[in-house]
């Protein structure tokens, strides 16, 4: 079966079309009992036909009008009940004000308004009322699509602004935590050097195991406050740090346990040989089941969850899904704000998200970030912070 996008319409087209030829329809029947006292079955085989090209109106909306008026005027001529302003018209007309500017919109009214006269039995010199009628419909119909569209981009606006605050205040979250991460890398440090000054007259060995501690804590201070660095580009104002220690891979037992409590069964399932990850990856792997598990319990009613950590030779995987509904709720052009926050903590350390419903249903939200053999960060990731 071929995509939605393979075919000049969508389900929706086909129902605004389905629908304008039902009114026309009920319109006709009623017009053609009173005028005629029958009704006329070419007439309403037309109406079908003319609302037919509203299924590839997004696609060629100057092209549909022109169909729907020419179709119309073919109803006209056959039967002796004529149409004025019907759904069809209104449908098309519509979409081209929508679309197109005024340079198209203005004289594509004109035609939509006169256009459906021809035909009956006062034209030329049509009757004043129904060229009033229609050129108050055809008014009526632009003025809805001019508000239309200004109100869809104030919508669009408002979308935009609520997910750049949304990734703002990602990052200020970001940026204070990393914050704490850090400030115990430099406390570490700190502590062992005093230690290695101590001890260096006495027991050079334990200075030297001091050095060696005081060298990869500083090592990874470094790659924190770098990624810390890239986070506050951003302009954001700092905030006052909270003071509880950052979780980590080894709270997501903590959290699962918590989920199920709350109603939601979650499995956990740690796969590959643990090893210890750089604090902020845990971090950001702790974030990424807490955000999903949350929005599982939001949004897919009645369902299991299930959380799988993989630990590969390059890299670390971590994988959230379950088989409620409401997929399309989270779903969407990437437009849920927990998602946005997900994406914005994995690309900072050079990894990839993929969120999007399963095709036996549910949802699954699967994250993979980079490390070194040695459980480290990249150096491209570092250096890319820097840039």
């Amino acid at each position: 079966m071929p995509s939605g996008d393979a075919l000049p319409w969508t389900r929706n087209d086909a129902l605004v079309a389905v629908g304008a030829a039902v009114v026309d329809l009920i319109g006709f029947t009623l017009t053609s009992q009173l005028d005629l006292g029958y009704v006329p079955a070419l007439g309403c085989v037309l109406l079908v036909v003319s609302a037919l090209p509203l299924v590839a109106r997004r696609r060629a909306p100057v092209l549909t009008l022109a169909a729907v008026l020419l179709l119309g005027l073919v109803l006209n001529l056959s039967v002796p009940v004529a149409q004025h302003f019907n759904a069809t018209v209104v449908v098309a007309l519509y979409t081209v004000v929508r679309s197109r500017g005024a340079a198209v919109a203005v004289p594509a009214t004109l035609v939509a308004v006169t256009m459906p006269l021809v035909g009956q039995t006062s034209w030329p010199r049509p009757r004043l009322l129904d060229l009033m009628g229609n050129g108050s419909a055809g008014a009526l119909v632009v003025i809805a699509a001019i508000v239309m569209n200004h109100w869809q981009r104030d919508i669009e606006a408002n979308r935009r602004m609520l997910a750049d605050r949304a990734v703002a205040d990602e990052r200020r979250r970001i940026a204070r935590e990393l914050h704490d991460i850090v400030a115990h890398h430099i406390t570490t440090m700190q502590l062992m050097a005093g230690g290695a000054r101590a001890n260096l007259a006495r027991d050079p060995e334990v200075a030297r195991e001091a050095l060696v501690t005081l060298e990869g804590s500083g090592r990874m201070a470094l790659r924190e406050m770098r990624q810390l660095l890239d986070v506050l580009r951003a302009g954001d104002e700092a905030e006052e740090e909270p003071t509880a220690p950052q979780p980590g891979v080894g709270d997501l037992e903590r959290i699962v346990a918590e989920s199920c409590r709350s109603g939601l069964p979650t499995a956990l399932d740690v796969r590959g040989e643990e090893r210890p990850l750089p604090p902020s990856v845990g971090l950001t792997v702790f974030r990424i089941v807490q955000e999903a598990l949350t929005n599982t319990r939001k949004y897919a009613g009645t369902a299991r969850a299930s959380v799988r950590l993989t630990y590969g030779p390059d890299g670390v995987t971590v994988e959230v899904s379950d088989d409620g509904a409401g997929a399309s709720a989270r779903s969407g052009s990437g437009s849920g704000y927990g998602l946005v926050g997900m994406r914005e903590r994995v690309v900072l350390h050079g990894g990839t998200l993929e969120a999007g419903p399963l095709d036996e249903g549910g949802f699954r939200v699967s994250a993979r970030l980079p490390l070194t053999a040695d459980g480290q960060l990249p150096r491209k990731t570092e250096e890319g912070a820097l840039r």
